[in-house]
């Protein structure tokens, strides 16, 4: 496309996205000292709310990251909310095996912020308003067009641009799934209704309307959602306050008073995947990847994994340490872990739907919760806590149930804790015997020689985004184990 003759000095990765993959990724790659400039169509920071809180795997990697307690001065943890499948849990309280065992409360434009300033403090270029129109890739790079005529050069490219991925249309990448059906509307209010008449009336609305729901978002201010007449041509309107008024009025019988709107948004239940995460040097994360509804509260922390998962495999490629076909198994963990996801979103969606038949399931789901291993087989899986990546091969160590998964956080003996080592966004040895080395591989691995209590495990190898990829006592295995994944030794 259009634009300058001479391309400027290039960066080693441009994210196209400003949202809370992008950032999170930026945040990442620049733990490794990659080059990055991420890419924000908007001009200002958006103060719609299309997310509302964090899941335990989130806040987790965010507490890994030493990212955790700013997080918590602007959040509301919810024990009790975890597991919540459909607005359905168990009758006694879930004992989810992490150290954050809770939704933390947060909305998106706050979630937003704080990952955007974390971005800037380790040194990320931000643009607001650029707007990318186009790109062009060769065997050595991307060339990325603007939609002021700038052209800007990269190493890679990508997009975390949202569910209407501009980056992904230009790409080519199908985008399979169902198209909308259904949409809401959800606003951040000030009301003139009681309080105790909005609890009264919403309380009897969700009896027969599951989509429906309005409760304090603090300020003084209510949070609330109702199901839209139709579903908008182009959903990046946003809606009027006089729509959320009819649509209050015609769910609950009254627009409750509504007044000087914070933030009024529309979602839908448009559940996508896309075929491939990767095309040569470009690749797609977050709503760019799969967009689903809502429900469970599973995609800003599906996007945050995501850039997680990705950060440290593609910091690896740019340096030339990564061995051959690390940055693939991005597409093959995370498209799993996204077509899971998926299915819990639709059969949610199933049950929130007000029909006779949807609601009789509803009461089957709502008795099996009742078994403890039912209710906590669906929340590690809504959580993230449950995920489980193939990581080929096991070691010799005695918990072998451990490979593969994220490791919890735990207290160590002699004082700290397990995440409190990970800030480094690089891998890391935990051997409790001190007998194993990483020589070689001390530019990307750490070496913590300490035990904990709560692990009745032999050495631990684990990933920089947490998870366990070998577990042993023999130095052989456990240098096959760091050439596989981080490569060969300096």
């Amino acid at each position: 496309m259009g634009g300058p003759a001479t391309v400027p000095d290039r960066y080693d990765a441009i994210v196209g996205g400003g949202g809370p993959t992008g950032m999170m990724l930026a945040a990442e790659l620049r733990l490794h000292g990659v080059s990055v400039l991420v890419l924000e169509r908007d001009a200002e920071p958006t103060e719609a709310v299309r997310a509302l809180g964090l899941q335990p795997r989130s806040i987790e990697l965010l507490d890994a990251r030493g990212m955790l307690e700013r997080f918590l001065e602007h959040g509301t943890p919810y024990p009790g909310a975890v597991g919540s499948f459909a607005g359905l849990t168990g009758p006694r309280p879930l004992r989810l095996d992490s150290a954050h065992a809770y939704l933390l409360g947060i909305p998106q434009p706050v979630t937003d912020r704080l990952l955007t300033e974390r971005a800037a403090e380790l040194g990320a270029e931000i643009r607001r308003g650029a707007e990318l129109v186009g790109f062009a890739q060769d065997d050595d790079g991307v060339t990325v067009d603007l939609a002021d005529g700038e052209r800007l050069r990269a190493s890679w490219l990508i997009g975390a641009d949202g569910g209407r991925s501009r980056v992904r249309t230009l790409l080519g990448v199908g985008f399979p799934g169902e198209a909308a059906a259904t949409e809401w509307l959800l606003g951040e209010v000030e009301v003139t209704a009681s309080a105790e008449e909005i609890a009264t009336v919403g309380a009897e609305v969700r009896k027969t309307h599951r989509g429906f729901g309005i409760g304090p978002a603090g300020d003084g201010r209510y949070r609330a959602v109702v199901p839209a007449a139709s579903v908008a041509e182009d959903r990046s309107v946003l809606p009027t306050l006089e729509e959320f008024r009819t649509q209050l009025r015609a769910f609950a019988g009254t627009d409750f008073g509504v007044h000087s709107p914070r933030s009024l948004s529309r979602f839908t239940d448009a559940t996508r995947l896309a075929e491939r995460y990767r095309v040569g040097r470009v690749l797609l994360a977050g709503d760019a990847a799969h967009v689903h509804p809502p429900l469970g509260g599973q995609g800003l922390n599906l996007g945050i994994q995501d850039a997680v998962n990705l950060g440290w495999k593609l910091a690896a490629e740019i340096a030339g340490t990564a061995p051959k076909g690390l940055l693939d198994t991005y597409f093959t963990e995370r498209h799993a872990v996204a077509d899971d996801v998926l299915t819990l979103t639709r059969a949610q969606s199933v049950l929130i739907a007000a029909e006779p038949g949807p609601q009789a399931v509803r009461r089957v789901v709502e008795d099996l919760l009742s078994f403890d291993d039912v209710a906590r087989f669906l929340a590690e899986r809504i959580s993230g806590t449950g995920i489980r990546y193939d990581v080929d091969g096991a070691g010799d160590g005695n918990a072998p149930e451990l490979v593969g998964r994220r490791l919890r956080d735990i207290p160590l003996a002699g004082g700290g804790r397990l995440y409190e080592h990970l800030r480094t966004g690089r891998g890391l040895l935990l051997d409790p015997s001190g007998a194993l080395s990483v020589t070689g591989w001390e530019d990307r691995v750490d070496l913590l020689v300490a035990r904990s209590d709560e692990l009745d495990a032999s050495a631990i190898l684990v990933r920089p985004d947490g998870h366990v990829v070998w577990i042993g006592s023999d130095q052989a295995g456990l240098e096959e184990r760091l050439r596989r994944w981080f490569g060969e030794a300096e």
